[in-house]
């Protein structure tokens, strides 16, 4: 009786370990957040999916048409739109003696010395920064889709040695079980080997969880996108050629700041006053009843005075942002190139990891279907055969983490680089 119930529970291990998978198949095919409204099959595809929902996607249309709205400010006659003066007086509430006296005129700013070009000039250098603020923005986009593109691949990996993990492990139950029932193990050995299942189960659960954190995060930065995991042969980046010599988007972006900063200084510079203004206007008047009307044309110009103090802020404003930007920009190329630097390292690094762990698991593999072989035989014992397992699985897992490593390693040297997923 003690056998059978042995037996029953044994067999339920196996059945409720198939049941498992199956169910977290079919869960994670129809679960709506699990699948999401599309399937990303590469990285750039993630990326894509991402960079459309960012707020700086959204607006650079309108930004490129204010920097050439600005730009047409330049050829324009008049810096500020021009103004309608009327005037009308009269004596009606002091005697009415018949005095009137009716002005209409026009006020047309004029622009100072070196305004226009300065005006010019800056509008260019601001169409110039939208495109390169807007690569730049790509770029930390990009590092938030790598960071979590890659998390999800290490995490799907583990997930999936996990199942194969509870299938090697439940089929190993069910031969030691059977060979506890000839006599020819002990208890002993099949409540191991039931242990084994038990923790293969654990792991596989909490090998889930991960998996569904990683999953919801790259869904975050696409809206809903799941990425697809029929991809295996395209999960990596191309790698950066060591020659690679284009402008990096952060260091351009900074550039073209410094460039709009002092062209900024070179505009404040120019406009030490407001603007004068050309007035042209005509004047119809009389002094009492009974006389014509006279009529009139005034022209004449306004020359504001300088504004001092308000003035040097301006100015002195404008070459401090001018000084901070240079500053940031030195600093931002030293930290470049040493994040390049150590990028390449941990590529070579995680090169020679994948060699030995590559050895290591076909080692591994060859080592357990030894041992597998003598263990039916008779000629290994259980606790053997239960190592040699762990040790092929741990194997196998450092492999293929190994691997996506190096595609990580490779990424994150593109990000260093400046360069869009592939």
């Amino acid at each position: 009786m003690f056998f059978s119930k042995r037996k029953v529970n044994t067999y339920q291990i196996v059945f409720s370990t198939i049941a498992l998978i199956f169910a977290t198949a079919l869960t994670h095919a129809k679960n709506p957040d699990a699948a999401g409204s599309a399937s990303l099959t590469t990285l750039k595809e993630v990326f894509d999916a991402a960079w459309l929902r960012q707020p700086e996607a959204r607006a650079i249309n309108l930004r490129r048409d204010a920097a050439q709205a600005q730009a047409k400010v330049a050829s324009q006659l008049s810096p500020e739109p021009a103004a309608l003066e009327i005037i009308q007086r009269g004596d009606q509430m002091t005697g009415n003696y018949g005095s009137s006296e009716t002005y209409v005129g026009l006020a047309i700013p004029i622009w100072l010395p070196g305004q226009r070009d300065a005006t010019g000039q800056l509008a260019q250098a601001e169409i110039s920064f939208v495109e390169s603020k807007q690569l730049s923005a790509q770029l930390r986009v990009a590092f938030a889709v790598r960071d979590a593109w890659w998390n999800w691949q290490r995490t799907r990996i583990d997930n999936e040695l996990a199942r194969l993990q509870l299938v090697n492990a439940s089929r190993l139950a069910v031969d030691v079980n059977r060979r506890v029932q000839a006599g020819e193990l002990a208890r002993a050995d099949q409540h191991q080997a039931e242990g084994a299942v038990q923790a293969a189960k654990a792991n596989l659960a909490q090998s889930q969880a991960s998996f569904a954190l990683a999953l919801a995060q790259v869904q975050m930065l696409t809206g809903g996108a799941t990425p697809s995991e029929s991809n295996r042969t395209s999960v990596s980046e191309p790698e950066p050629p060591k020659g690679h010599d284009s402008p990096h988007p952060l260091l351009k972006e900074l550039q073209d700041r410094i460039i709009v900063a002092e062209r900024t200084v070179s505009l404040v510079s120019s406009q030490n006053r407001s603007n004068p203004q050309l007035t042209i206007g005509a004047k119809r008047d009389r002094s009492t009843y009974g006389e014509n009307y006279g009529q009139s044309i005034l022209v004449g110009v306004r020359f504001p005075f300088g504004d001092g103090p308000r003035y040097d802020a301006r100015v002195a404003n404008a070459q401090a942002e001018a000084i901070e930007v240079h500053a940031q920009l030195q600093l931002e190329k030293a930290r470049l190139i040493a994040d390049q630097q150590a990028a390449r390292s941990r590529v070579e690094s995680v090169r020679v990891q994948l060699q030995a762990s590559q050895r290591r698991a076909q080692l591994a593999r060859e080592s357990r279907g030894f041992f597998d072989k003598s263990f039916r035989l008779g000629e290994s014992d259980l606790p053997t055969r239960l190592r040699i397992e762990t040790e092929a699985i741990e194997a196998e897992r450092q492999e293929a983490r190994t691997r996506i490593e190096l595609g990580a390693a490779i990424s994150a040297l593109r990000q260093t680089t400046g360069l869009l997923p592939e």
